[in-house]
């Protein structure tokens, strides 16, 4: 570089150089990445070449992209198209004395990988959350860890040997298996024998995995009628593998021994999805003929069948609630209950065809993506959308965690799995439904600014701002009315009205049977009168001395002025208008304005007995102003249509405190006109009582005829 002379000129015949890195620590070497997936070591100082790794990584995805060494220590790293990064090092020389130094080969350190192509099917393997299986294009398995990258791992794809000692495959794996395109995984076996089953494509049988010791298993499990295995399952106890034909066929194997244990041929086209109920009773399998069979399993017989409109492309089953969703060609969401055999639930809104969906862990959710680049989430309990977002790569797998807190996602570029955090886990969401033009767009985590956060940072806020469509949930109120159509009754306590209505009655049961009797026994704090109490020291200290004729004078003047607050409580409250209280003063004021709602909100919110104390105080003299203000008052209340049973009640009170008077003065034009009033006011409740005594009229010949 000083003197600008060429040194030496280094020809690799064949390949195409895309990487050189000088190594740092001492030892004059250079590496040489080639886009076939070689890695060339040179000696500058001996004019050699000192090693060779071939193909560590493939030569069809671009070969080795970088390969640096790192800064004064003799690791290199090494990264590729095939989406690997791997680490090696080059250990100490054991070569002692002046002689040639006898470079030790690089030796394998740790890498780090994925997929090199879009994943195709991917599920979570625990019930943790921890675990993912993903299986993908480039047709390899893998096993990623969402908490610690270096657990993740690619499944083995070395077959088990023969009972006579020969491989099944041959001595040596030419190429990997198929692309998969099917997957199922139960974990109530693991490790006593294989519990994931895979079906590959244009292959007519599927093959079954080990999670835990990470490799292929020993069964393979055929479609007995020459179709392609198009879908599998797997029991929840594990026993039980089953295989979907493109012919029609469904076969079940044992998944312990590997023995064919029951076929069953329902479906005129492809199968596209089976499961199997909890308790392994009812089995539920449905294809592209657009029929779905619901069959006892134990029994192996047919309990019936639903045809649909259209193919039904993908099924997935909630064992809790015995619902299955089903994706239909007419581009809807069917929800099928498998007790009752019928459709409870057809969602509408993608605008082309769904490529996957899931359950919420609850089944109160139902999430899907489609063609038309959108993510949606459906409420069942209501059939509604509650919430969609659109993004720019198309999903093709959607999987919700065994949790509910996460959810995994594979698109149709990229060869990763994106994550997202489940926002309910953390605070209320909205349920109200919303329309496409509410879909918010959104960045996939890998190509979002602030991609790769903590899971907690996309739940809560960072800033401490709330977002303008979050709803506070923390508080509701009740409306008061939902239509002015509607009768409605009180959202008061029911106990409230039986109490008015039985007032009388509590109240002869609350009178005390007999008077109070004093107590024989003497108090503990006796009363200061004699000497030998301490009535001197009492003096002593300056206290004036009270004999017993003066106590007893005292006591009897304070019972004499409670008796006769008592007394006085019986009439109306002292207001500022003589005897007149504060209901009667609002209900004459009320009554010049001619608006009685102040006065129905007064009388709603008392108490039983300050109620019934305010009815029984109204004036029952003539001209029976208070009487028939009264009855003015529920009757526009009435008309309201709220607090129904309340005013009917407080009507009741009014007949049975003042029942004699109304009845004897019933020529009387006042009480004549506000008793037709509140008569009219009813024409609606008598409406509604007549519907219901029609309804339960035909009900009753219904069920007996």
């Amino acid at each position: 570089m000083r003197k600008g002379k060429r040194v030496r000129t280094i020809k690799i015949p064949q390949s195409r150089i895309s990487s050189l890195s000088f190594r740092t620590d001492g030892s004059s070497h250079l590496s040489v990445g080639t886009s076939g997936g070689d890695l060339i070591f040179y000696d500058l100082d001996r004019r050699s070449r000192i090693h060779v790794l071939k193909n560590i990584h493939r030569e069809s995805y671009g070969g080795v992209t970088k390969a640096t060494f790192l800064n004064g220590q003799p690791i290199i790293v090494t990264s590729g198209g095939d989406n690997s990064l791997k680490e090696f090092v080059f250990d100490p020389s054991l070569s002692q004395g002046n002689g040639d130094v006898v470079v030790q080969p690089p030796r394998h350190l740790r890498s780090r990988g994925g997929h090199s192509q879009p994943p195709s099917c991917i599920a979570f393997a625990d019930s943790q959350s921890h675990f993912m299986l993903s299986a993908s294009k480039d047709r390899s398995l893998w096993g990623f860890s969402l908490r610690k990258d270096a657990q993740s791992q690619e499944m083995s794809q070395r077959l088990h040997k023969r009972e006579d000692g020969g491989r099944v495959g041959g001595s040596t794996i030419k190429s990997k298996f198929s692309e998969i395109v099917a997957l199922a995984i139960e974990n109530a076996r693991i490790g006593e024998w294989e519990n994931v089953v895979t079906a590959h494509k244009d292959e007519k049988f599927a093959r079954t995995w080990d999670m835990r010791n990470k490799r292929v298993g020993r069964w393979t499990f055929d479609t007995t009628d020459g179709g392609f295995a198009k879908s599998v399952a797997i029991s929840q106890c594990g026993n039980f593998g089953f295989v979907g034909s493109s012919n029609g066929a469904i076969t079940i194997y044992n998944m312990q021994s590997g023995i064919l244990r029951k076929k069953y041929k329902l479906h005129k086209r492809a199968v596209t999805g089976i499961s199997l109920d909890g308790m392994n009773r009812k089995m539920v399998s449905c294809g592209l003929d657009g029929i779905v069979g619901f069959y006892d399993f134990n029994k192996s017989t047919l309990l019936g069948k639903l045809q649909l409109d259209a193919p039904i492309t993908s099924m997935v089953y909630h064992r809790s609630s015995d619902l299955f969703a089903l994706a239909l060609d007419d581009l809807s969401i069917v929800v099928v209950d498998a007790v009752t055999q019928r459709i409870v639930r057809q969602l509408w809104g993608h605008s082309n065809r769904i490529t996957a969906f899931d359950f919420s862990p609850e089944g109160r959710w139902i999430v899907s993506a489609s063609l038309d680049s959108t993510i949606r989430t459906w409420d069942l309990p209501t059939g509604g959308c509650i919430d969609g977002i659109i993004v720019d790569n198309v999903a093709t797998n959607i999987k919700f965690s065994p949790n509910g807190d996460l959810l995994a996602t594979a698109h149709v570029t990229g060869n990763g799995i994106c994550i997202w955090t489940n926002r309910a886990q953390f605070k209320a969401v909205s349920t109200r439904t919303i329309d496409e033009s509410e879909f918010a767009r959104m960045t996939l985590p890998n190509a979002s600014v602030k991609g790769n956060d903590s899971m907690l940072s996309g739940a809560l806020e960072s800033d401490g701002t709330k977002e303008q469509n979050d709803i506070d949930f923390t508080t509701y109120a009740s409306l008061e009315q939902i239509d002015k159509d509607l009768l409605t009754l009180s959202i008061g306590p029911r106990s409230k009205m039986n109490t008015l209505l039985h007032l009388d009655v509590i109240r002869q049961r609350s009178k005390p049977k007999e008077a109070p009797k004093k107590s024989e026994k003497l108090p503990f704090f006796l009363q200061l009168s004699g000497e030998k109490i301490g009535d001197d020291a009492s003096g002593r200290e300056g206290i004036a001395h009270e004999g017993p004729e003066e106590i007893h004078r005292k006591n009897q003047e304070a019972q004499q002025n409670l008796d006769a607050e008592e007394q006085m409580n019986k009439f109306k409250a002292t207001g500022r208008l003589g005897f007149e209280s504060h209901f009667t003063k609002q209900l004459r004021e009320d009554t010049e304005s001619g608006n009685y709602s102040q006065l129905l909100a007064t009388l709603i919110n008392l108490s039983p007995a300050a109620v019934d104390l305010e009815i029984r105080s109204l004036n029952s003299f003539e001209p029976f102003d208070e009487i028939v203000w009264f009855i003015d008052a529920l009757t526009q209340g009435l008309k309201s249509s709220k607090n129904l049973e309340l005013y009917e009640t407080f009507m009741s009170l009014l007949f049975k405190a003042h029942g004699d008077v109304i009845h004897a003065n019933n020529k009387n034009q006042d009480i004549a006109g506000a008793l037709q009033n509140w008569e009219n006011a009813h024409e609606k409740c008598d409406r509604l009582d007549d519907l219901v005594k029609f309804c339960m009229g035909v009900v009753d010949f219904v069920t007996t005829a």
